[in-house]
């Protein structure tokens, strides 16, 4: 302590006995040092050594190091735990090992119960799907039944007014009729059909005056027409054929006013009748003129203003093709656009303005104010300017080279012959029409007839002068089909003319073309149009198509129907509910009796395009659009106001205003009867069909020995459009070669709607190895087909078919295109 204590107090006396205590410190811990190291690196060798290589004693018993047998080893106290350890891992290891098992069975047995339950719940899907088929079967049918259980809402009982009774009020001017003061609705229901009775020419006491070739056109004309009765009693108009007369006339007007009036249904002033005065020959005859015709209606080609009566008097075309159809082949084609003259002008005026107004004429001594300026001394000069600066090659004519037609006072009169006269405007991209001087003279026959020739041969007319009342103007839309220029814009024509482009001169082509055919070309296109023109006016709807008798085919099947092995199952496509009952027969389309009055103005104009023709046309020309395909059980009556789309139902597509609709199949065949079974076969349980009509091509009746299948719906013959719509030269020559109809139906559809076909399927889907012979493989086939175009293509003046690459798959005949097959077709 007291070292201890010296030290810390700093002291120095005793310096040897530190450096001792400082030595052996250093002793002990180089000591304790080595000891460690001796402890940790050579005891562990040693005993590995041991453990490994000593104790080779013999008696096992003796070993203390060495390894045991058995489960000696777990006799060492420290090793026991392990091995209880190790068994009892092992013990877990088998029991999950077990439990594994057990789970891995339970798993497959639930994924059966998975499976089963998916199929469950398709079958059940399904089963879904037909409840709710069967349930919107049920309601339509409910439905029907409750219609069949209420009244019906019947029409009106038609009253008939006494025969003698005149029923109007006499107008208080002369020549002031209009359809309220002069027409009788009462013998016009809504519900009449429109019946007309039409005079016998033959017995008529002037009809030996008429013109035997007019009177036999007219005749055979009113035979075949829709509306033509014989029943007078219930007739809403009555027609009286009053021209053409044959020259020189030896009837005087007063002598055939008399006659008029003595007629057994005139009833004293001769309202409901018209009079149809048709000019052929003549260019000159109005005799009309000085004749009181009471309240009946006109209908001619040569009109002054003082006779004419708007909205009641009608302007017809003049009588060109008495009792022959136009040969087609005589008529140019449509294109090229542009022609040798950009137009033409034939014509000489043989009396001035002036000088006819000096005549005295009954009726045009009550007319008041000073006479019109005279523009044809304006309009000479200038047509010969243009004619002069030869900046486009044109043709005008103001003198006759022969002897010029009879005209009438200040009216342009024809020269030449009507083949001569065809023959320049088919070279002429326009034909001047320059209208009477007399602007009193509303409209002449020689006027006419210059419209009639230019829109024959496709030359666009251009009519100077818009005083003029062109034939059927109240309901035709000319500004499509023709130029009409007020005279003092004469200076202006030739700019006009070159500044349409030729896409407008192609439609206005077209167009006028249509109006030729459809309203100008024929006795009967004349008359029907007449007649629609006054059945148009006073709102009565168009009579319906008459239905065309068609033979049902038995059902004579040696298996049942969509037993073909090809048949593809649909998947999941619905293609809608499968008509488990008979065919359901349509309701006959009752006509909303409004749609002729809240539709007037649109369907007296023309279609959508340049053309004004719908399907299913009836013998009605002049409103189309209004047209009904009313066969029981069709899909074409455009009844509803549906707006369609993909994945629409088809009853709702159509409006949903019927509880049930369905449409009609049409097939085509040519003795390929295996081909046209298999493709019947593909149509069993097709949904929302009601039946199938086949066009039987071949000039022999189908074998009776041959299976028809029975798909559940009839099979029966069409051909409505084809039969009724398209021009008869086609027919005759389809005919002639026994070829050719598809081709003419393609035209006409083309013709008809301006849109391309749509391909459906591939040629290899109607293969027919077993055919046994096929028109095909005769080389006169294929040329008689170009014959056909190129006659087709005379006939509608172009070319009407379309280019196409738009495909789509067929549903009915479920088409599988082969990898190496191409998807792109291209169709003219």
């Amino acid at each position: 302590m007291t070292g201890y204590t010296m030290l810390r107090n700093g002291g120095v006396g005793n310096g040897g006995q530190t450096w001792m205590l400082r030595w052996s410190n250093r002793i002990r811990l180089t000591w304790l040092s080595f000891t460690l190291f001796i402890i940790l690196v050579f005891f562990p060798l040693i005993a590995h050594y041991y453990l490994t290589t000593l104790d080779e004693a013999d008696e096992a018993g003796k070993r203390i190091f060495g390894p045991r047998a058995g489960n000696e080893l777990c006799e060492v106290k420290h090793v026991l735990d392990l091995c209880r350890i190790r068994e009892s891992v092992s013990e877990e290891l088998l029991q999950l090992e077990a439990k594994r098992q057990e789970l891995n069975s339970e798993i497959a047995k639930l994924n059966l119960k998975i499976e089963a339950c998916k199929k469950s719940i398709e079958n059940a899907k399904q089963d879904l799907l037909q409840l709710k088929n069967v349930i919107s079967q049920t309601e339509h049918s409910y439905k029907e039944l409750m219609a069949q259980n209420q009244p019906k809402l019947s029409l009106p009982i038609r009253l008939l007014p006494e025969k003698d009774d005149a029923g109007l009020p006499p107008p208080k001017l002369l020549h002031s009729c209009r359809l309220h003061n002069c027409f009788d609705y009462s013998r016009c229901p809504l519900t009449s059909g429109f019946p007309v009775y039409v005079y016998d020419s033959d017995q008529l006491a002037f009809g030996s005056y008429l013109d035997p070739l007019v009177k036999q056109a007219f005749q055979a004309t009113t035979r075949t027409n829709v509306y033509v009765t014989e029943n007078a009693d219930i007739a809403c108009l009555y027609v009286i054929l009053v021209g053409e007369m044959q020259e020189p006339l030896g009837l005087r007007p007063a002598e055939l006013e008399r006659q008029l009036y003595s007629l057994p249904h005139w009833r004293t002033d001769g309202h409901n009748h018209l009079l149809i005065n048709l000019s052929w020959k003549s260019n000159t005859q109005n005799f009309l003129y000085n004749v009181s015709t009471g309240r009946a209606m006109v209908a001619q080609s040569t009109f002054y203003a003082a006779q004419y009566q708007p909205g009641f008097d009608i302007v017809i075309s003049p009588l060109v093709h008495a009792m022959s159809e136009p040969n087609f082949l005589e008529i140019p084609p449509q294109v090229p656009v542009k022609r040798k003259y950009l137009f033409s002008f034939q014509g000489e005026k043989i009396e001035s303005l002036r000088s006819s107004l000096q005549e005295a004429r009954s009726f045009e001594e009550e007319m008041e104010g000073d006479p019109p300026a005279d523009y044809d001394d304006r309009i000479i000069a200038t047509l010969k300017a243009v004619q002069d600066s030869k900046l486009d090659q044109v043709l005008a004519e103001f003198t006759c080279k022969n002897q010029p037609k009879p005209s009438l006072p200040t009216e342009w009169a024809l020269c030449g012959e009507r083949e001569d006269r065809l023959e320049l405007l088919k070279l002429s991209t326009f034909a001047l029409i320059i209208t009477p001087g007399d602007p009193h003279l509303v409209i002449s026959s020689g006027c006419a007839t210059r419209l009639f020739e230019a829109l024959e041969v496709g030359a666009i007319p251009v009519v100077l002068g818009e005083q003029v009342q062109l034939p059927y103007q109240d309901v035709l839309r000319w500004n499509e089909a023709a130029l009409v220029v007020p005279k003092p814009r004469v200076t202006e024509v030739h700019f006009l003319l070159r500044s349409l482009s030729d896409s407008d001169l192609l439609a206005m082509r077209r167009q006028g073309r249509f109006l030729w055919e459809t309203y100008f070309s024929t006795a009967d296109s004349i008359f029907n149009t007449v007649l629609a023109v006054v059945r148009t006016r006073i709102q009565i709807p168009a009579a319906p198509i008459r239905e065309e008798a068609a033979v049902e085919i038995p059902h004579r099947s040696g298996k049942a129907a969509g037993t073909d092995p090809n048949m593809a199952d649909n998947g999941d496509l619905d293609l809608g509910p499968v008509e488990t009952e008979p065919p359901y027969a349509s309701p006959k389309y009752l006509r909303n009796f409004t749609l002729t009055a809240t539709d007037l103005y649109r369907n007296w104009n023309s279609a959508p395009g340049p053309f004004h023709l719908f399907p299913h046309t009836p013998f009605d020309p002049v409103l189309p659009s209004e047209a009904k395909f009313l066969g029981s059980g069709t899909g074409f009556r455009p009844i509803g106001g549906g707006t369609g789309g993909s994945g629409k139902e088809f009853q709702a597509a159509l409006g949903g205003n019927v509880p049930r609709e369905q449409f009609t199949v049409v097939m085509l065949t040519y003795e390929r009867e295996e081909v046209l079974m298999n493709s019947l076969e593909r149509l069993n349980g097709l949904p929302y069909l009601n039946k199938v009509v086949v066009v039987w091509n071949s000039p022999k009746l189908p074998s009776e020995d041959l299976l028809w299948p029975d798909i559940g719906v009839p099979i029966m013959y069409y051909a409505y459009l084809y039969s009724y719509v398209m021009p008869q030269a086609i027919r005759d020559m389809v005919d002639e070669y026994i070829n050719c109809e598809d081709i003419a139906m393609n035209f006409l559809v083309s013709h008809i709607t301006r849109k391309p076909p749509i391909k459906v399927t591939s040629r290899w889907t109607f293969r027919c190895p077993g055919c046994p012979q096929a028109l095909s493989h005769d080389d006169s086939h294929f040329h008689e087909r170009h014959k056909c175009i190129n006659f087709f293509v005379k006939v509608y003046g172009y070319m009407p078919l379309l280019y196409t690459q738009f495909r789509v798959d067929s549903v009915l005949f479920k088409t599988r295109l082969p990898h190496d097959k191409t998807k792109c077709f291209k169709f003219i």
